[in-house]
């Protein structure tokens, strides 16, 4: 089994940023591996953020967050990075790294989560 450890929540001003970390373990990587971010907030469902693959080559992102989250993969430390710029009060959520393999984009395409860290977005 896969394991997933994030870290970097915490609160942060309007307008601020903020970079949620997940280190992946736990087993052998596939190069078809794929991991993502999801967050969910108090009485919603849910929701994809944004996936990166294995490989580096593409990164999706939800409309909501295009052009202020970007998402990265450390390849030697097997660890993905999500950096969230811009950040609004909608932001706040709790978020998920997840992991998959195959291409990430709905919470059916998940095959591992992360036990999720906490952002509030507040002033």
């Amino acid at each position: 089994q896969v394991q997933l450890v994030e870290s970097g929540g915490g609160l942060v001003d309007p307008g601020g940023s903020l970079r949620l970390s997940c280190v992946a373990s736990g087993r052998t990587y596939s190069t078809n591996e794929a991991m993502g971010w999801f967050r969910q907030a108090p009485g919603k469902e849910r929701e994809f953020v944004a996936a990166k693959s294995w490989s580096g080559g593409t990164s999706t992102y939800a409309d909501s967050v295009k052009g202020r989250f970007t998402i990265s993969r450390d390849y030697f430390n097997d660890t993905v990075y999500l950096q969230m710029n811009n950040l609004k009060p909608e932001d706040t959520a709790v978020y998920y790294c997840a992991a998959s393999y195959r291409a990430i984009s709905t919470l059916q395409d998940v095959g591992y989560w992360g036990q999720g860290t906490q952002v509030t977005v507040s002033s």
